[in-house]
């Protein structure tokens, strides 16, 4: 079955700190989530968002950029935060741990290209784009295959 892609405009970096909040406890282990967009599009902003309404405790969500991997630890199971801009082969992907992550955490993969033909095939894919005439605008369309998304992207509309 063909899915149609969601697209949302979020006006405000608040529109899109809600929507990373509303989709936060819609998330279970095993999912995996691939942002993409430009550099400044959002993707770190709606992830350190998401991140930080599943926290017990409030703690600093900093970027991955230079780490690769951030891992947070939640009641309901580990966070993997992931930036692969600056990887270069597939194969560092592996040595990450990031496949095996895809089992048991909730994963959150910002630069999804790197992946090639590991990205996970029941992820759910969001493409952020900032508006060149208007700062704290953004578009974003969601994208996804697995019909578990189906009725969870309903609760956002």
């Amino acid at each position: 079955m063909t899915r149609l892609p969601l697209s949302i405009n979020l006006s405000t970096p608040e529109r899109t700190a809600e929507l990373a909040q509303r989709l936060a406890p819609l998330l279970r282990s095993g999912d995996c989530i691939l942002l993409s967009g430009e550099i400044g599009s959002g993707k770190t902003f709606f992830a350190r968002s998401l991140i930080q309404s599943l926290l017990s405790q409030p703690e600093d969500v900093p970027s991955p950029t230079f780490t690769l991997v951030q891992i947070y630890d939640t009641p309901m199971c580990e966070i993997w935060h992931s930036d692969l801009y600056r990887l270069s082969s597939i194969d560092e992907v592996e040595e990450l741990g990031l496949i095996e992550a895809f089992e048991t955490s909730i994963c959150l993969v910002e630069w999804p290209d790197k992946l090639g033909e590991l990205a996970p095939s029941d992820a759910l894919s969001m493409h952020f784009v900032a508006d060149p005439r208007n700062d704290a605008q953004r578009s974003l369309t969601l994208n996804w295959n697995d019909p578990k998304w189906d009725t969870r992207l309903d609760l956002l509309k």
